[in-house]
């Protein structure tokens, strides 16, 4: 009877150690987010070192460090804007240790919200989004975050008060914030705060300095509609779907609700109607605007995509053709960029400001119909991920290699033009008398009356099927 007491004992002991009571909601939780997030490494060159006219083989690098949130299989990831701005090199290491160079795609200075992305050899985990609607005083929350550069740093904690606004500084401030008492330091920035079920209900933003355990974090409800805009399909691809929408998160439930249907837009000609419930796109489950703007985004125009929606209770599937139809009731190139969202580009000093858009304005309109009428060239702006794969190659040059920011692509050639000998439709123009082309902004400054009245030769530099920069010369004629 002893034995087999003593041998019950132990076999008791065991399972406790297995699991039982230290596998508690916590650990489980951990295990099921951590592989969502990423540390973030950042280099930037100082400030002096950039205004020399020549860089030093010692020239002086700031690090930085961060936190991020994958949001999007692809290798879409939200941070803070303040643990990417500026810098000069973006390193991404996921949970298990692989680390890739990131870019940035788009950005909210006053929401302090950014999205950059890494092109990963395999589909990344995204992280179950939960709601802060619901949100208990001293309910258990924890952070995952690269907290001083320990990578992956797990700290547990409670929501300590709701609705905290912070002022950081003269130029920075938050409004409805959480405050927790998980330690949130420095590389936190950009991670997330979970809940006991392994979601996120916050993006962490801040720390009190000086005090202990008072860090803050922006309520993830809030943060879903900013990353909706930073993702948009018709600010980062120039492709509207027509949709008006809006988020409802409670505790019972969590959907996206149509409100609004451009008339001959993509989706009124799908047939999604006003009250419509969108329950997923291609597969995706959508439970807010993100999740919409995700799941059509870097689609091609014209791939048709299955869209199930609810109505009056009842599951309805409907095929929506991507870039069918008109934006918002009006032509894509009549609608200027009306929000606080900016696209992420890589400008430097040289004149004019180089900003990549997808969407131009009607100003922007009569600039590109400059092109055409002094070049003989039809230009449209890239979409970001084409934009990026310009920008992050390095390219054979007549001296040293070169690298060029992005570009304008050719989508058509007018017969007997001074571009129609060497511009083919289809090429993407990457410079003009030796300034770059992202915009209207640079032909609108390469096209004024006080530059071309000489009609000199202009060099022309652009990329055709993937391969290496071409050069040519473009002459003006009089007009």
């Amino acid at each position: 009877m002893l034995v087999a007491a003593l041998w019950a004992c132990m076999t008791h002991l065991s399972c406790l150690r297995a699991g039982g009571v230290r596998d508690t909601p916590l650990v489980r939780a951990v295990q099921l987010s951590r592989t969502s997030v990423v540390n973030i490494h950042t280099e930037r060159i100082s400030a002096e070192e950039k205004d020399a006219k020549f860089f030093s083989s010692k020239s002086r690098k700031v690090t930085g460090m961060g936190t991020g949130l994958i949001i999007d299989e692809r290798g879409y990831i939200v941070t803070n804007y303040h643990v990417i701005q500026d810098v000069d090199v973006i390193t991404v290491t996921l949970e298990g240790g692989a680390s890739y160079e990131a870019h940035p795609v788009s950005y909210d200075r006053k929401h302090d919200l950014a999205i950059i992305r890494v092109t990963a050899v395999e589909q990344l985990t995204v992280m179950h989004m939960g709601t802060s609607s619901d949100l208990m005083l001293a309910e258990t929350v924890y952070a995952i975050g690269n907290a001083f550069g320990y990578e992956h740093t797990v700290t547990a904690g409670i929501v300590s008060q709701l609705h905290r606004d912070v002022e950081v500084d003269e130029t920075q401030s938050y409004e409805n914030l959480i405050q927790t008492d998980a330690s949130i330091n420095p590389g936190n920035s950009g991670g997330p705060l979970i809940n006991l079920n392994g979601e996120v209900i916050g993006i962490n933003v801040a720390i009190r300095s000086g005090a202990q355990r008072i860090g803050f974090a922006i309520p993830i409800d809030d943060a879903r509609l900013t990353i909706a805009r930073l993702i948009s399909v018709e600010k980062l691809n120039g492709i509207s779907h027509g949709l008006g929408t809006k988020d409802i998160k409670s505790a019972e439930e969590k959907k996206l609700v149509v409100e609004q249907v451009a008339a001959e837009s993509a989706a009124d000609l799908c047939g999604i109607k006003v009250g419509d419930v969108i329950r997923s796109i291609r597969g995706i489950i959508v439970l807010d605007g993100t999740d919409l703007e995700r799941s059509l985004l870097d689609l091609p125009r014209g791939k048709v995509v299955d869209v199930i929606v609810d109505r009056d209770g009842r599951d309805q599937t409907l095929q929506l053709t991507v870039g069918v139809g008109k934006a918002n009731g009006i032509p894509v190139a009549a609608i200027s960029q009306q929000s606080d969202v900016s696209i992420a580009g890589n400008p430097t000093k040289t004149e004019p400001p180089r900003v990549a858009k997808t969407i131009i304005s009607e100003a922007e309109v009569g600039v590109m119909n400059r092109a055409w009428d002094l070049l003989g060239l039809r230009l449209e702006s890239l979409n970001e991920v084409d934009r990026a794969e310009i920008a992050h190659k390095v390219y054979p040059g007549a001296r040293k290699p070169v690298r060029y920011n992005g570009g304008l692509r050719v989508v058509a050639v007018r017969s007997g033009s001074v571009a129609a000998g060497f511009v083919n439709e289809g090429d993407i123009l990457l410079g003009l008398d030796g300034f770059e082309t992202l915009g209207s902004t640079n032909i609108s400054y390469i096209l004024r009356d006080a530059r071309i009245s000489n009609l000199a030769p202009m060099k022309c530099q652009i990329l055709r099927n993937g391969g290496n920069p071409i050069e040519g010369v473009l002459t003006l004629t009089a007009q």
